[in-house]
């Protein structure tokens, strides 16, 4: 697939999508979204992938949504008017989606691990779209903001769910409310931000971690494991997480990979996986019921 605004590149086990505008230091488009999510689609149906991660090319990660609308960069109306189509919206409902939430809902229905390789400026949607990659590398030198009370508007991309969930609820609110670009050290102690690195070793390291997904772990394994834990961060009670433990536990728990996972344990050896989501998943996933936009 050619794609305008991003990369897509697929080496060995993992994929590499990075936003590349690097003259406008990656900013934000509703090209870039759709391009994203396509990426995202091509990822999670090739099973020869194992892991996703996601940079910037230059010296940016994403600087946010691209300004050139100048005042009107926010109003729904006027996107529509100057790029000739908008979000999907409902018949009826006056609202249209936002676009930053369609890429990280996308990102949160990931059956793939998503690491985001932060390598410079990741502000406004920039950082909100890190909030459901699994991981966040970022190099010693880059910046982060939830910028979006400071330009008149409120957090998007649903990190109203995600940052408190990230973060918890102080710290994610002193980052929104103060609007404030911080630097990775700071996201680092509030629990944002994995680990730091310089920026030529930022891809290496984040590329090290995707390789010990792929060479420790079953594909199905991840997939379930993690559509469950984040998943469940909206459960009301543990009983909910018991329900479907038990379905995981039992389905796993009689499978090919499952006695190739003990047999390689005990023989002291690579395990060799047989299992692939695109075919093999249980027959009770999906278990949740996925809401629509109303």
């Amino acid at each position: 697939m050619d794609f305008a605004q991003i990369l897509y590149d697929v080496d060995g086990p993992v994929a590499t999508i990075t936003m590349n505008r690097p003259e406008r230091l990656n900013a934000f488009t509703i090209t870039m979204q759709r391009e994203m999510v396509a990426a995202l689609d091509l990822a999670d149906a090739d099973d020869d992938v194992r892991a996703v991660i996601v940079t910037g090319a230059g010296k940016g990660f994403c600087a946010g949504a691209d300004l050139g609308g100048g005042g009107e960069t926010f109003n729904a109306e006027a996107v529509v008017e100057a790029t000739g189509g908008g979000s999907p919206t409902p018949e009826g409902n006056p609202y249209p989606r936002d676009f930053g939430g369609l890429l990280t809902l996308r990102i949160f229905r990931m059956i793939k691990p998503v690491i985001a390789a932060i390598n410079g400026a990741a502000v406004g949607i920039g950082a909100t779209m890190t909030l459901p990659m699994d991981v966040r590398l970022a190099a010693d030198d880059a910046k982060l903001g939830f910028v979006f009370a400071g330009r008149g508007i409120v957090p998007e991309a649903a990190s109203s769910w995600f940052l408190p969930r990230v973060v918890g609820i102080s710290q994610a609110l002193e980052w929104t409310m103060t609007a404030r670009v911080f630097p990775a050290e700071e996201g680092l102690r509030g629990g944002l931000i994995r680990s730091l690195h310089p920026k030529d070793d930022l891809l290496p390291a984040a590329r090290a971690l995707a390789e010990e997904i792929a060479t420790n772990a079953a594909p199905v394994s991840v997939a379930l494991t993690r559509q469950m834990l984040w998943r469940m961060l909206g459960a009301d009670h543990p009983m909910v997480a018991h329900r479907v433990d038990s379905r995981g536990v039992y389905s796993t728990g009689r499978s090919v990979d499952a006695r190739e996972g003990v047999m390689a344990f005990l023989e002291k050896r690579p395990a060799s996986w047989a299992m692939r989501p695109s075919t093999d998943m249980p027959e009770w996933y999906p278990w949740w019921h996925e809401p629509e936009y109303e």
